[in-house]
Parts: C-alpha cells; sequence; structure tokens
C-alpha cells in the first residue's frame, strides 16, 4: 500500500497531418478499412452486447450511400437493464480504490494517443463529418486530455483534508452520490461524449450513458476503448434508446443521483422540469450539470486588427460548418473599419472550401443531419426574406449527395434581428455595424441581445477599451476571449462553460467539474474521548 500518485498532465500534442507525414499516412489507411466495414454496434449493458430493438442504419454526413453500419434503438427493458446493471455494480466500483480506478481511464488515455488514434480520427471523420485537424483536437487531443487531467484532479480533491486540534483526528471521505448518474451526450463533440459519462465515474459513480442518435459510431469506439481498458462490467452502460423511453424511467428512477448533460436549451429545460416534479421520488437530491449551447459575440473596436478580427471570424464561425455551441454567430463590427472588414472577410470566403472530408483542402465539411440541415435553411430563408438583413455571402445548400450549407454571412440593420438572437448551430454568422462612438452603448446591447452566455471576445489594441469590455460583458461569456476567436477551449487551460441558458457553468476540463460527482462526509475521530460530562467551568 501507499500514497499513490498519478503523473502530472500535460495536453496531448496535435499532430499536424501535413503531406507526406507517417501520421496522414496512417489515417488515410484507417479511413480505407473503415469504408470497407459495416459496424452492428450494441448496446453495451451490464458488460453485455445487447442486439434488440429497430436496427439504424448509419450513413456519413457527407455521402448519403457510405453506410458505416447500424445500431439499435432499445426500449423500456434496456432502459430498465441499464438502471439496473449500474447499481448493481456501485458497491463494488465504489468500493474499488481509487488508484485502481485511475489507472483504467490512464490505460484508455494512452490507448486513445496510441493504437485507437487513426481509428478513432476516421471514424469521427466520417461519422460528425469533421475534417481531420478538428477530429484530431477533439476526437484524440481533448478526449485524452479529459481523461489524464480529470484523474489528477480527483487526485487533487482527495488531497483536500480538515485541519485538526488536538486530541481530534478530521477527514474527509469523497463519497460518490448515492445512486446512478445519467449522461447524455451531443453529437458535435467526441470529446464531450467521452467526458460526460466518465468524468462521475472516475470519481466513483456508476453510470448510465445516452450518446446523440446521430453519432452512435463513435460512441462506439470510445467504449471498446474502455472496455480494453479495464473498465469493470455495469460500470459506464451505453443505452440507445428512445428519448421517450429515457425520460420516463430515468428521470423518475428513485435511484437517479445525477445528470451531466450537454445538449439543447429546451431539452435541459425539460428534463429539470420533470426533477423538479419528481423531487420527492429521490433518495438523494440529484445532482445537475449542463451546457446548453450559446450565441457567442466576436466585438470589434475601432483600434483592432483586421485580419485578426477576420482571421477569428473565419475560423470561430465556419469551422465544424458552426455546428460548435462555442462558435462565433454574431459580431458587432465598427462603422469606420466595416468596408476593409468586409472586403477581407468576402476574400476569405472565396478561399473556403466545402466538401468531403477525404480531401484535405476542404476547411468545411457537412451538416450533422437532415434534422440540423432543415434548421439551418430555415434561418438562411428567413434572412433572404426580410427587410432587414442581406446576404452578403453563401446563402446557398444542397442536401442530394450530403447536407451541405454554404458558408453564410448576414448583415443586419436590426441588431435584435432573430439571427442575432437565437442559436442556429449551424454555419451561419451574422454582422450589425455600429457608429464608433456608439461603443458604450453596444457593449451593453451585446450583453443583453441573446439569453445566452457561453464564449465571447473582444478584439482591440486600446488596453483600456479592453478593460471596458472586460467589466461591461463580465456575465455575457463564461469563457471570454481577448484578440482571439471565442472557440478552441483546451483542457487544464480554459474550463469550459457558460452561465446564463448556456448551463450551469460547472466548467467541464477542470476540478470544479470533477467535485460535483462526489457527496463528501467529515469524518472526526476523538482519539482520547472525555470519561466525566463535566466542563471545567462546573468545578
Amino acid at each position: 500500500m501507499g500514497n499513490y500518485r498519478v503523473p502530472v498532465p500535460s495536453n496531448e500534442p496535435v499532430y499536424t497531418y501535413a503531406p507526406g507525414s507517417t501520421e496522414r499516412e496512417q489515417l488515410i489507411k484507417a479511413l480505407g478499412e473503415l469504408k470497407k466495414a459495416k459496424f452492428d454496434i450494441p448496446m453495451v449493458i451490464g458488460g453485455k452486447d445487447i442486439r434488440v430493438g429497430t436496427p439504424v442504419k448509419i450513413t456519413a454526413p457527407h455521402n448519403h450511400a457510405l453506410e458505416l453500419g447500424q445500431y439499435y434503438q432499445g426500449g423500456k427493458n434496456e432502459v430498465q437493464g441499464a438502471i439496473d446493471a449500474a447499481l448493481k455494480a456501485r458497491p463494488m466500483w465504489a468500493a474499488l480504490p481509487w488508484e485502481e480506478r485511475a489507472a483504467i481511464f490512464l490505460k484508455a488515455a494512452d490507448l486513445l494517443a496510441g493504437p485507437y488514434r487513426y481509428i478513432m480520427n476516421a471514424a469521427t471523420m466520417l461519422g460528425h463529418s469533421k475534417n481531420v485537424f478538428q477530429a484530431e483536437i477533439d476526437a484524440v487531443c481533448e478526449l485524452v486530455d479529459f481523461f489524464r487531467f480529470n484523474v489528477y484532479y480527483t487526485q487533487v480533491i482527495y488531497d483536500v483534508q480538515p485541519e485538526n486540534s488536538k486530541g481530534i483526528w478530521d477527514r474527509l471521505d469523497y463519497r460518490p452520490l448515492e445512486g446512478f448518474v445519467f449522461a447524455v451526450t451531443p453529437f458535435n463533440f467526441v470529446s464531450i461524449a467521452g467526458n460526460l459519462p466518465t468524468a462521475p465515474a472516475i470519481m466513483g459513480n456508476t453510470v448510465v450513458w445516452k450518446p446523440a442518435s446521430s453519432v452512435v459510431y463513435t460512441a462506439h469506439f470510445i467504449m471498446r476503448i474502455l472496455r480494453e481498458a479495464g473498465l469493470p462490467e455495469g460500470v459506464i452502460n451505453l443505452v440507445t434508446a428512445r428519448g421517450a423511453d429515457v425520460g420516463e424511467i430515468i428521470l423518475k428512477s428513485e435511484h437517479l443521483a445525477g445528470i451531466h448533460f450537454t445538449g439543447s436549451t429546451g431539452v435541459f429545460h425539460g428534463m429539470w422540469r420533470t426533477v423538479g416534479e419528481n423531487i420527492a421520488r429521490y433518495k438523494t437530491y440529484p445532482r445537475i450539470v449542463g451546457e446548453t449551447g450559446g450565441k457567442d459575440f466576436i466585438f470589434m473596436h475601432n483600434t483592432a486588427d483586421i485580419d485578426e478580427t477576420v482571421t477569428a471570424m473565419t475560423r470561430g464561425a465556419f469551422e465544424y460548418q458552426g455546428q460548435k455551441c462555442s462558435a462565433a454567430s454574431r459580431a458587432y463590427i465598427p462603422k469606420s473599419l466595416w468596408p476593409r472588414v468586409k472586403e477581407r472577410f468576402l476574400t476569405d470566403m472565396k478561399q473556403v472550401k466545402m466538401g468531403d472530408v477525404e480531401d484535405f483542402s476542404n476547411f468545411m465539411n457537412a451538416i450533422i443531419d437532415k434534422g440540423a440541415f432543415d434548421t439551418i435553411v430555415e434561418y438562411i430563408e428567413y434572412a433572404k426574406k426580410s427587410n432587414e438583413a442581406e446576404i452578403i455571402w453563401g446563402g446557398n445548400y444542397d442536401s442530394s449527395k450530403g447536407y451541405f450549407i454554404e458558408p453564410t454571412i448576414v448583415l443586419t440593420t436590426n441588431p435584435h434581428f432573430r439571427l442575432m438572437e437565437e442559436e442556429i448551430f449551424g454555419p451561419v454568422f451574422t454582422i450589425f455595424v455600429y457608429d464608433d462612438d456608439k461603443f458604450e452603448e453596444t457593449l451593453v446591447l451585446c450583453d443583453k441581445t441573446s439569453p445566452y452566455a457561453l464564449t465571447g471576445s473582444i478584439f482591440a489594441k486600446d488596453r483600456r477599451v479592453i478593460n471596458l469590455a472586460m467589466k461591461a460583458l463580465r456575465n455575457a461569456a463564461g469563457n471570454f476571449y481577448i484578440n482571439d476567436k471565442p472557440t478552441g477551449a483546451v483542457v487544464g487551460q480554459q474550463p469550459f462553460g457558460g452561465s446564463r441558458a448556456s448551463g450551469t457553468n460547472d466548467k467541464a476540463g477542470s476540478l470544479l467539474n470533477m467535485i460535483r460527482w462526489t457527496s463528501p462526509r467529515a469524518i472526526k475521530e476523538n482519539l482520547v474521548p472525555p470519561k466525566d460530562f463535566r466542563y471545567p467551568f462546573m468545578f
């Protein structure tokens, strides 16, 4: 026995995949292998592969003809089975020494960074329609970072122990939550899909995990890695069932101890409402941790560098087709700089290519599925018909081969135009041009325009201006950037999360998130207990 220490983590290096590089050759090989294979993806409940329910075909978003496999849409029996398996595994998992749990996720990190790197990247490219760079930073580097840093933060939490007085030994026992944790993960980030079920598990909790139906493909590979790393059966149960069945059974289970969620604001509201309606049913008050989206901004001052700002706009708005909760979706540009900003921005757009992920010259790829495609198209058509907006670039779309939407730039005269306020989750970027002398007024406008408060950035050279914006926009973004795009938070460097309609701001990738998955018990041991009830003052 010993007071074991885990390795101090550092961020996983990002490979370049430059022409002629070994990693590029390995990735192309992995893409070829996956395209030939059609995976029959099971649910994983209690360590068993479960293939029941309705088979659902999986195709690539950028190529409807490319079939990747199938998964199974289970029902109430599978949902209840996942709960039962999690509860059955809980005593074993909670009692396992923490360093044994840590070893599993450290091994998973090394498996992902090593032998699974190219397979996971290829799966993400094909299943999510991400280019290689977006796949690398998400599905490999960020998820590896989550595994390593979360294990380290667990050690840091356990090291926090109380002071002692003479004759007393005080200590804290960091217990897992009493019940199971429900993890609901989105389509856009493999790293989130891997983090939401594993963060509570690292702290000793057992989990029922429901991934987004559009990306069960990569969830399968995450589960494969975890099982190969030695995850015991029942600790994380992967269930792909109808949302109605999940809500009916999981959210009303008396054993629900926590929810780890990333997804839409509407769905999160509904889940929270159901929890509230059933609050007397639960054995313990469920911990609710959620990240729900954003309407993220870039605010430019007239002292800003045009090239730097436009580069941030191009990358921030259109990387991964704007399908990031942190994607730049609205901008405030000073009138004096707008002509040059517009010219530079459109120059960028002329160089942006869109198409298949296997063409490495493409900056953009496809939208995730038909539902998302239709929603984004509706916003574009709304802008086309409005007398308050002008589409200055893009606005075209085509779903015949894949779900492709051009990068679309909208100029509006109304700072409260619908596209300035509502989350679109696609490659649509709306700009409002403000009078230079109304900078401070427009900061207030930016703060109050949208119900979200996830990410945002200020571009300026004048430090006084930066400080002014920092204060005015203090509550407008949980992740705030100075002279940088409002995307790309790195685990251990920029803990991620927002407030207002953007979520509970429990900061994924930090100790602040991990501590939500424990219920501490304070232990006081009196080393020499008194034998007389009377106090000294009584004599």
